[in-house]
């Protein structure tokens, strides 16, 4: 008997784990941790993965509270589970308490994907040690959305990133900065993080700008006046902040602040149009949401997992 599930886990569900999956086939093997989880689109994306590649496991969603992501970690390394996805709030939370990170997870202290490996002790024959270690696939993903949804690179444009502080947003402008985007300027609620970025990335920077006189790398806090200065000189607007998970969300950019020669990208997705996403097709800039960017780093995330190519048609068709 086939159950694919569409239900949301718990810490719970997970300390009484072979009770809960006795009749579910196939079984779960991996998932998203987050809070909140009920939005998440990972799982219709990684089941189609699953499906096509004809591998025996089935994702899901788990909703895991930031004082349980912790102990929800441990239960990774008793059960059987392939990795796991971390979204919304626990990319940073986990990079102190996987036991490896990629260097695509060192470099922006963010972790979006966790691979479960068993290797065996040499000082024990018998029983085999799990390890957890973390990856980053946001970063990519987000230079591959770009790139699909508006055909152009970042390299050559002048972005702000909102919410540049928070694990997406340092994945972004990490691959930003790799990518030596003409103009970087990071924009947080807190100040005090965008501006130890900023100067964590300076090196990347150094050189002379070729579009006006303007600073290449920035930092200024979310507030209106700050942002209006900044955007006269900026092509990509994106949106790294939770602002627009709930549909009564405003946007985190005025309709009068934008232009219509910017374009616009949002990291949030729902079943409706953000206020961000309205306020750019208002405005006559182009726009786009964060499912691109959630095939794109699903897609990394699944060739992790599994050392092969994931079926990128496949998973877009089920989004």
């Amino acid at each position: 008997m086939t159950q694919q599930t569409t239900e949301r886990y718990t810490l719970a569900d997970l300390e009484k784990w072979s009770d809960v999956i006795r009749d579910i086939n196939p079984p779960i093997r991996l998932g998203v941790f987050g809070d909140p989880v009920a939005h998440s689109r990972s799982p219709q994306t990684q089941n189609a993965a699953l499906h096509a590649c004809g591998i025996d496991a089935q994702y899901a969603r788990f909703h895991i509270r930031p004082s349980e992501l912790r102990s929800a970690l441990l239960f990774l390394r008793k059960l059987d589970f392939v990795g796991i996805n971390l979204t919304v709030p626990h990319k940073i939370a986990a990079v102190a308490q996987v036991d490896l990170l990629d260097e695509s997870a060192t470099r922006c202290a963010a972790v979006n994907t966790i691979k479960v490996e068993t290797a065996q002790s040499p000082a024990a024959t018998v029983r085999a040690d799990k390890k957890l270690i973390g990856f980053n696939t946001d970063g990519e993903g987000f230079l591959r959305a770009i790139r699909s949804e508006f055909s152009v690179d970042v390299r050559d444009l002048r972005v702000m990133i909102l919410g540049a502080g928070g694990g997406t947003g340092r994945a972004i402008a990490w691959q930003c900065a790799l990518e030596n985007c003409e103009r970087l300027v990071l924009i947080n609620r807190a100040l005090e993080k965008a501006n130890a970025l900023a100067q964590q990335l300076r090196p990347f920077f150094s050189g002379p700008r070729v579009l006006g006189p303007s600073a290449r790398l920035e930092a200024a806090a979310l507030d209106e006046s700050a942002m209006r200065m900044q955007l006269a000189d900026i092509d990509l607007i994106v949106n790294a902040t939770p602002l627009g998970m709930n549909p009564s969300d405003p946007s985190p950019v005025p309709a009068r602040l934008l232009a219509p020669h910017q374009i616009v990208f949002d990291c949030v997705y729902g079943p409706s149009k953000t206020a961000l996403i309205r306020a750019a097709e208002e405005t006559g800039a182009r726009g786009a949401n964060g499912l691109s960017m959630l095939l794109y780093q699903g897609a990394l995330s699944f060739s992790i997992w599994f050392n092969r190519e994931a079926p990128i048609e496949a998973m877009r068709a089920a989004l």
